[in-house]
């Protein structure tokens, strides 16, 4: 009998350490805590984005004091998720615009609604699943995010404008989720898709900063996709924009600055050489750190985005 418990024991020591590693990457790479609501502004940290707090706190005391409506819609697995609509001009081409990995539509889309105002567009703009004021724990790194956006859709063409030309804006994990989106069969009011600094791939991704961290990304990867699945319901390997990106025909502009440290350039590169569309653009801005394109060079920004939107709006 003590020749069985040996190996027994060996393989319950096994389990348990593929479940703990599993666990601990769960939860330091798709958790989302609950959150509180605060007055403070939700300004992102890092040296790179304090030259431009200054001009984030402008537009989102801007933002806090335009008119806008409160909306609401259940997701397809039962979480009530969250945004504010804001109306430039009732007839107007409508953006509905997506945050970044555990980021929330005030600070990351803060001067979202100006460029959509001066780009003549309406702006949705919503926290996606486990952030802001939206339900949920697990971020999925656009794979249930993409699911989402249909919702979305739905929600603007049904509860808005129902002839409402529409247009999907992401930046970072909000650009993955609009270009994995774009792989679906969407309504015909869906003219194009803005992806700001996107990422090929939830695996990619999670490699390429677990790599940045000095972890052994090929080790680590697998116990995180297993504790994704797991613990979060969800295959990270399911979806990804760059598989997407050769299913979509949508005209897609693609933007990214060549300093992105977070989310490699090259990525947005391999996106827009895989996107099947006749009709794309990617805009590259030198000297750019991770979603700075807008704010670093507004010019330049106003410019692709007006040139390339306005024969589809017509």
């Amino acid at each position: 009998m003590l020749y069985w418990m040996i190996p027994l024991s060996l393989l319950a020591a096994l389990v348990f350490i593929v479940l703990l590693t599993s666990a601990i990457c769960f939860f330091k790479i798709f958790y989302s805590p609950r959150r509180t609501e605060s007055a403070e502004l939700p300004l992102p940290e890092g040296d790179i984005y304090k030259p431009f707090h200054p001009q984030m706190i402008k537009w989102i005391n801007e933002v806090r004091s335009l008119p806008h409506q409160k909306v609401e819609m259940r997701s397809y697995d039962g979480l009530t998720l969250r945004g504010k609509y804001y109306e430039k001009e009732k007839g107007l081409p409508v953006e509905i615009l997506f945050h970044g990995y555990k980021g929330s539509a005030e600070r990351d889309l803060c001067g979202a609604v100006y460029r959509c105002f001066e780009l003549g567009h309406n702006a949705l703009i919503v926290d996606q699943r486990g952030a802001g004021s939206s339900e949920g724990h697990v971020v999925t790194f656009g794979v249930k995010e993409s699911r989402d956006c249909l919702r979305w859709i739905d929600l603007v063409l049904n509860d808005i404008d129902g002839d409402a030309k529409i247009i999907i804006t992401g930046l970072s994990m909000g650009a993955a989720t609009v270009m994995t989106a774009a792989g679906y069969v969407l309504p015909k009011n869906v003219i194009g898709v803005l992806a700001d600094c996107g990422y090929t791939s939830p695996r990619d991704i999670i490699k390429k900063v677990m790599k940045d961290m000095g972890l052994p990304e090929d080790i680590l990867y697998p116990f995180a996709r297993l504790g994704a699945m797991l613990f979060g319901g969800f295959d990270p390997d399911s979806a990804s924009p760059i598989e997407s990106m050769k299913r979509c025909h949508l005209p897609v502009i693609f933007f990214h600055g060549d300093a992105d440290s977070y989310v490699p350039c090259y990525m947005s590169k391999q996106n827009y050489e895989a996107c099947a569309a006749e009709y794309k653009r990617l805009v590259i801005t030198e000297g750019v750190e991770h979603g700075l394109c807008f704010p670093a060079a507004m010019d330049l920004y106003f410019k692709e985005a007006r040139a390339f939107f306005s024969p589809l709006i017509k």
